[in-house]
């Protein structure tokens, strides 16, 4: 099965929001200031990149959509860079300068991969002022397939009503980036996309995954929305819509550069996708990929079209219908996982272990592991178990790290970390219809083999690669 992409060639979104420009300061730190206790870096490089609902704009360029941008900026230098960079890239450009302020211009110095220091210049626009941009608007909404609005809090935004009614008359959808302690100037949006803080901020304290999906929907209904899209960040993005089912992703396992502008990303991406013609579903899997892309560059980034189609690929597995993305994933998450996968009818296969040091022997059992069934789960003890199974000295890789390597395995759908030195709970709570278990004895050996036949699962006994340990690699290391 050949997964299908977006055509953005023929996308028409317009972003409107808060316009800043994020200037980098590139260069080595190698001593201290003798005037105070601060690192002295001499600058090599210097770095002038659209920001805010600059940098969305940006993102849909890169993607190959057509983007138009409506904003408030100063009447000076870092505007017209600003303008300059954003058509250089396609984007058609609907500014209202304002000789009252000048351009929000957030000004960061980098220093061996790392943000050292970052310096503010901003002032709120005034309330009116964005009435001046309308005029500039409204003739755009004639070829708009989706509208964004990127609010940072700057003075953009300040009548939000305007513009999603606006695009009601044009029956545009809309997508919200939002800011503030109050949402019901968003009432009538299409999408809203909070991250977790944002989101508690308006509904309190989430206690568990049932709790964050009832409150998302008691939050729909208020705001008369169609949808909620919550960024997680290790929990993946959660999206939720009236009387629909949830729809989860996890996280994409990778290392993590830097954040900035990460949620610029994600909510780039929907729109793109959805102006392609493209599902809800679709848009937020392709954002998931998107943001595992950009977090993992540093500085204000973009992700280009071919990029995502590479990684939203490689990421894709033959029986992936649904489009979900192997990751990590808490015992909740599992949980609605695999909830999901058997009410699809998949065939779920559960394996455990330590897996400190991935070798070919484990590679080899978790690809015959997944060819039983769908879906593959596998469950890694926790550092401390992994000490006292295997003695001092071990894990040689934490948790965290055996997550990530493991979820980059394409044999692999989920991957978890449960408490405690056994797996049991574990089972009794995800129930899978497999459960595997490498080695040479009976079932009867294999930890759990009890809970899972009593609820009707197959237990199976798998041969490992034999001359294959994590022990035996970590005593040869040592013994050199």
């Amino acid at each position: 099965m050949k997964h299908d992409f977006p055509q953005f060639h023929g996308a028409q979104v317009l972003v409107i929001g808060d316009l800043m420009l994020d200037s980098f300061y590139h260069g080595k730190a190698s001593r201290i200031s003798p005037e105070a206790p601060v690192p002295i870096v001499n600058v090599e490089r210097m770095e002038d990149v659209p920001g805010g609902a600059a940098n969305v704009a940006m993102n849909i360029a890169s993607l190959g959509a057509t983007c138009r941008i409506g904003g408030i900026t100063g009447q000076d230098r870092a505007a017209n860079t600003l303008k300059t960079r954003l058509n250089a890239v396609g984007v058609d450009c609907a500014f209202h300068q304002t000789p009252d302020n000048d351009t929000i211009v957030k000004q960061r110095v980098i220093s061996n991969n790392q943000q050292l220091l970052r310096m503010d210049f901003e002032q709120r626009f005034a309330d009116h002022e964005w009435q001046n941009m309308a005029a500039l608007i409204e003739p755009m909404m004639a070829d708009t397939s989706v509208m964004v609005l990127s609010d940072y809090n700057k003075g953009t935004l300040v009548d939000p009503q305007h513009w999603i009614e606006l695009a009601k008359q044009h029956k545009v959808p809309v997508l919200v980036d939002p800011k503030g302690s109050d949402f019901r100037k968003y009432n009538g949006a299409d999408l809203i996309t909070p991250n977790m803080s944002e989101f508690e901020a308006i509904v309190g304290k989430v206690e568990s995954e049932a709790d964050l999906i009832q409150k998302a929907q008691h939050l729909i209904e208020l705001l008369d929305i169609k949808a909620l899209l919550i960024t997680r960040s290790e929990h993946g993005m959660s999206l939720i819509r009236k009387d629909q089912p949830e729809f989860h992703l996890p996280a994409i396992a990778k290392e993590v550069s830097d954040v900035t502008g990460a949620g610029d990303t994600v909510i780039s991406t929907i729109a793109s996708v959805l102006a392609a013609g493209g599902s809800l579903e679709k848009a937020v899997t392709l954002a998931n990929v998107a943001a595992s892309i950009v977090v993992s560059k540093l500085g204000t980034a973009t992700v280009s079209g071919p990029e995502l189609q590479v990684e939203y690929q490689r990421h894709q597995g033959e029986n992936n219908t649904d489009h979900s993305i192997a990751g990590a994933v808490t015992l909740e998450q599992l949980k609605l996982a695999v909830d999901q996968a058997k009410q699809r009818g998949e065939k779920v296969v559960f394996t455990n272990g330590c897996f400190d040091i991935l070798h070919a022997g484990h590679v080899g059992y978790l690809e015959q592991a997944r060819a039983l069934g769908d879906r593959l789960v596998v469950a890694i003890n926790t550092d401390e178990s992994v000490s006292k199974l295997k003695g001092a000295g071990r894990p040689i890789n934490a948790a965290d790290r055996r997550l990530i390597v493991l979820a980059g395995l394409g044999a692999v759908d989920w991957v978890t970390c449960f408490e405690g030195d056994t797996p049991e709970e574990l089972l009794r709570e995800v129930q899978p219809d497999i459960l595997v278990k490498g080695g040479d004895y009976d079932k009867k050996g294999v930890v759990g083999w009890e809970i899972v036949e009593g609820y009707g699962g197959e237990v199976q006994v798998m041969g490992m690669t034999p001359n294959c340990s994590t022990t035996a690699i970590v005593e040869k290391i040592q013994g050199e």
